[in-house]
């Protein structure tokens, strides 16, 4: 039973000022694990008071000084390495070997790349008579999800720490004893007291008086479109910057020269990865009309070789999803999907067999499915997949580009050029061709209804800054 009820202020562990407990589950048999406090107003008032004490001093601190710190961070992470891992497949049923090589994993990259960019990065810029200078914004509010938690911790904690912000962060109080082990890798590599600081809380409770804060100069979230809807409304009012890295619905085209076999086969398991909880997973396999059979036999056997299973057992490709408000949104969508008419290639309604315990889901794919289905609409986040038949590629475009989401989209082809030029076509911050990986210097984040601004890389770095401009510095 893990006991995570105090908060991090001002370089302390501290009690809640109104304690108000909440169980954490274990998805992957529904059992209480651990317990933390959901925080409230007044517990955020004195997080961003300390923060925006320590703004103060920290954003006058040189380039080397934040080096040292980042890298300190960094060896500190490694050492907890193990105790991150076993959190998130404990706290949101990631499988054990996914923990390990991907989820923890984001954490030492986004550090180890931020890092390179602020060793190179150029802070002041001489244009004629005037200065150029790009200064720390402040106090930033920082609000992650459940999905990605130490992924998205980091690609906002480590810029904003770099380029000389003070933060206060709230993890997903689905999923967050990472977010706890995160912080005492803060407070062992010597940040500052104030400079970062963590207070568990939902939404209400906490979300709305950090984004609303006056005291509180951008906002960093992840999670919803609906509740970054309501972020952003309550930042309007301090007219505060935000950043936002919503939901997605990306389209996954396979255009008629590809090797079928294994673009179906990779885009299943790349959509199941995570059981689904990705905001930019490849839900929507666009197949030309004359191939759409085929691909449905392809994508059955895809699915169906996907072991769902315990998280800490050896084999398991596909944990449960994170808790039972996500389990019965997906059932719902699954049969929303099937009283619309889509065609259910394996899968479908319920637990697999001999998974009761837990939040599992089959691994489902829909066939013959339209784009104006809910299923082709909605953001499922669960191991569901839809397959769409096109007739040309004009078509594919259009449908790939039918979405309020802008999120990721993917390319298959077997020629290069012919992928590109697709790609350019596809309204969305990032397109990925033929099975391409995702690289951590390149911007993340989306159009549209997936969001603004980027994280990741000098763009997420540049997030973090305000543009000054010193007319009249040097002489003519």
């Amino acid at each position: 039973m893990r006991d995570c009820r105090q908060f991090y202020i001002n370089g302390q562990w501290v009690e809640p000022t109104t304690p108000k407990e909440l169980d954490v589950l274990n998805p992957a048999n529904a059992q209480v694990v651990g317990k933390i406090s959901l925080g409230g107003k007044a517990d955020v008032d004195m997080a961003v008071a300390a923060a925006k004490q320590a703004f103060e001093t920290f954003s006058e601190t040189s380039v080397e000084e934040r080096l040292a710190l980042l890298r300190r961070i960094v060896e500190v992470y490694q050492s907890r390495y193990d105790d991150l891992v076993d959190a998130i497949t404990t706290e949101m049923g990631a499988p054990h070997w996914l923990s390990k090589v991907a989820q923890a994993a984001t954490g030492l990259g986004h550090l180890n790349t931020i890092i390179a960019v602020l060793e190179n990065y150029q802070f002041e810029e001489k244009r004629g008579t005037t200065l150029i200078r790009k200064e720390p914004i402040g106090v930033v509010g920082m609000i992650t999800p459940w999905n990605w938690p130490i992924n998205q911790i980091s690609c906002k904690v480590a810029p904003a720490l770099a380029a000389g912000c003070t933060m206060v962060l709230k993890p997903s109080e689905v999923a967050p004893f990472s977010g706890y082990i995160w912080t005492e890798i803060m407070h062992e590599a010597g940040v500052p007291a104030g400079v970062y600081n963590m207070v568990n809380g939902d939404g209400p409770g906490v979300g709305v008086p950090l984004s609303s804060h006056p005291d509180v100069d951008m906002m960093s979230f992840t999670g919803s479109t609906r509740a970054g809807i309501s972020v952003a409304e309550n930042a309007a009012k301090t007219v505060k910057r935000v950043a936002q890295e919503l939901g997605g619905k990306s389209a996954n085209i396979l255009l008629d020269d590809v090797d079928l076999e294994k673009a179906v086969t990779g885009g299943v398991q790349s959509c199941f990865t995570n059981s689904g909880q990705s905001c930019n997973a490849p839900t929507r396999m666009l197949v030309p009309e004359a191939l759409h059979d085929s691909a449905l036999e392809i994508a059955k056997a895809a699915a169906e070789a996907m072991k769902v299973g315990d998280p800490n057992t050896d084999g398991t490709m596909l944990g449960p999803v994170v808790s039972e408000v996500q389990y019965n949104k997906i059932q719902g969508l699954i049969e929303k999907g099937i009283e619309e008419g889509a065609t259910v290639v394996t899968g479908g309604a319920g637990k697999p067999e001999g998974l009761e315990a837990g939040y599992y889901v089959k691994p489902t794919v829909f066939g013959n499915v339209n784009n104006d289905m809910t299923i082709a609409r909605e953001e499922i986040f669960g191991p569901v997949i839809s397959i769409l038949p096109y007739k040309n590629e004009e078509e594919a475009v259009k449908v790939a580009n039918d979405t309020p989401y802008g999120l990721s989209g993917y390319v298959q082809s077997s020629d290069i050029e012919r992928a590109r030029k697709v790609a350019k076509r596809i309204r969305s911050g990032n397109v990925h061709i033929n099975g391409a990986q995702a690289d951590f210097t390149a911007g993340f984040g989306g159009y549209k209804q997936s969001g603004n601004g980027r994280e990741w890389g000098e763009a997420g770095f540049e997030e973090f800054l305000e543009v000054k401009a010193i007319m009249g510095y040097s002489a003519e």
